[in-house]
This record gives C-alpha cells, structure tokens and sequence, in this order.
C-alpha cells in the first residue's frame, strides 16, 4: 500500500515539474515575440500636394476586360450525363461543351416517326376514298392536320433533343466550371463560364475637361503594366453620361497577340497627345499605397496617419493628378509609409 502511494506521490511531482517548466517556456518565447508597439510613432517624411505641370501626353489608367465573357446555359432540361471540357481548356465556337441525358427524347422521337409514318398512310387512303366519294371531305381534312399536327410535333422534339447539346457560342477559353456531372439541369442552368480575350477592352475613367479630345474609332496608344511593349488600340465607346466625380468611362478596344499575352484583369495605359499641357494638383507617385487604379495614401491628421483614398486623373512618370480626395492644404506621407499602418502615430523628418 506505501508502495502505490509512494509511486503515486512521485507521478504527481513530475507532473507537476513538467507543467511548471512548459509554464517556464511559455513565458520566454513571450519575451522573445515581437509585438509592434502601435503608440511608438514612424519616422516619416511629409509634404503637400502641389500643382504639377503635366506635358502634352498624357496618360490615363484602366483595366482590361474581356471583349466577351457569358456563362454557357443549358437549353434543356436533364441530367447531366457528359462534361467534355475542363477548366483552361480553349473551345471554338459550336463546339459541343456537355450533354444532357436524350434517351427519353430519342425514344419519342422515334415513336413520332412512326406515327407521321401511319399517318401518311392513312392520309393516302384517306385521299382515295375521297374521290371515289367514300369519305366526306371534312373526314379527310381532318386526317390532313393530323399529319400536319404530327410533323409540327417531330419538330419540337428535334429542337428539345438538339438541346441536350451544350454549344459553344462562341470561340474562347473555358474559365470556371459550374455544374458536376450527375447534375439535374433546367433551361437556363449555367454550365460554364466562357471567356474570350482575342479582344479586350480597357476601361479608362476620363475628366470631363479631356473627354472631348477621345472620338469613337480614333486610333491610341496603350502600354500594359504587364509589357514593356506599347501596342495599339481604338476608341470603342464613349459613355454619354458622366459619374458623381465627372469622369466619363472611355472603352479601347485592343487585339490580343500571343507574343504580348495580354489578361483580363491586367493594368493598363492610354497615351493620349496633345497639343497643350495640363496644370494640375499632384502628388508623387512614389507617395502612393496600392495600384494607381484605386489609389491610397497616408494623411497626417492629428499627429496621426490616416488611409485616405483619392480619384485620380492624368498621369506622367513621376506624378499622379488628383481629380478629388485631397487638397493642397492636407499633409502626405510621401517617405516611410511602408512602416506605417491606418491610426498610427508618426514623427517628422527634421
């Protein structure tokens, strides 16, 4: 009985030795953690937004968009019994993309055959015995729309089984598959997502003072984020009606090459020329935090800095117009923002 007691007695001490020293650890890898201080302030380097001169080329931001991007819906109803494609693969258009069960539609299709088969017998027969006087005439006619009836019919369950066919409506890239075999499907239900980008689109947004110097089919400069390479675009649509800011969105049309891939959803440039130069307010370009599609950049308000967003407009090398967001009174971190977080406190740059 001591024994048990004894052994027992010495668990509950190495037990609790063990807990005591994980305790121990615990505490000085603590210590060693470094936990940012939010209330210490960043060494930054502040200025003002200023007017800058912008040259005769000026430069507006946008984002390439596919020129055609559906998601391919089934016409008829079913389970779905074949996928033949998968997500990247490239489809030409009339390509058969899926198959619905048709076993049920091929089969009435058949009994309608045969039905129009009877029925064209019967109307033969039926025309006969007509001129001999057999028949009345209204019999015979309505054995006539009867066959008519029949093909019109035929014809219906041709289309319903050409809808078991999924097609393609057009060349592209399949980009998302939404629909498993297996699946019961109604007309309508998508089954892939299609995107074409042969062509793409760039959305630019344009002040309402530029907007007029953009005509539909004038031909553009555009450079991609992407590239080094500059290709060539041209007008494809001018909104008619502004935004809250009084920007107009202006559409480019670009032709895509495999040599210069360019994606939906890439950055890019239009390089327009003018004859006259733009003076507006600014701020530098390396001030900003995020892309220059949806700029971002650090106010010090209160010895504090705050995230602030901003519209933007022109754009050269070095500077960035700013269309609304910021005055030339407000204070900008333009040199240490990557230290710094949304609400921290910042110290000045003697």
């Amino acid at each position: 009985m001591k024994r048990i007691i004894f052994i027992s007695l010495a668990v509950l001490a190495l037990l609790g030795l063990t807990i005591f020293k994980l305790f121990s650890n615990s505490k000085e890898a603590k210590k060693k953690i470094y936990i940012h201080d939010m209330a210490a302030a960043v060494l930054v380097d502040t200025d003002q937004p200023q007017m800058h001169t912008f040259e005769s080329a000026f430069s507006y931001l946008g984002v390439f968009e596919a020129m055609h991007q559906n998601n391919v819906a089934s016409e008829g109803s079913g389970k779905l019994t074949e996928l033949l494609v998968k997500e990247g693969d490239q489809v030409s258009k009339g390509q058969v993309i899926a198959k619905l069960d048709d076993e049920l539609i091929s089969l009435q299709i058949e009994n309608a055959k045969l039905n129009i088969a009877q029925l064209k017998n019967d109307n033969a027969r039926f025309a006969n015995l007509r001129k001999e006087q057999a028949v009345s005439s209204m019999e015979a006619e309505k054995m006539e729309l009867a066959l008519k009836s029949a093909e019109v019919q035929l014809k219906q369950l041709q289309k319903q089984l050409r809808g078991t066919k999924v097609l393609a409506p057009f060349s592209g890239v399949v980009t998302k598959k939404m629909a498993d075999l297996g699946s019961m499907v109604m007309p309508g239900t998508p089954i892939v997502e299609l995107t074409d980008i042969s062509q793409l689109k760039l959305t630019i947004s344009v002040p309402e003072r530029d907007v007029l110097k953009f005509k539909k089919g004038q031909k553009v400069g555009v450079s991609v984020d992407a590239h080094d390479k500059e290709v060539s675009g041209s007008i494809y649509s001018i909104s008619v009606q502004a935004d809250g800011l009084h920007n107009f969105k202006v559409q480019v049309l670009v032709n895509n090459s495999s040599a210069q891939k360019i994606l939906s959803g890439m950055y890019g440039n239009v390089t327009l020329s003018n004859n006259e130069s733009v003076k507006a307010l600014a701020v530098p370009r390396k001030a900003l935090i995020g892309s220059t599609k949806k700029p971002q950049i650090y106010v010090v308000s209160n010895g504090k800095a705050v995230l602030t967003s901003f519209s933007p407009g022109t754009a050269d090398g070095n500077y960035l117009e700013v269309v609304s967001g910021l005055t030339s009174a407000d204070e900008i971190v333009v040199k240490g923002q990557v230290n710094l977080e949304d609400g921290m406190n910042i110290k000045r740059n003697k």
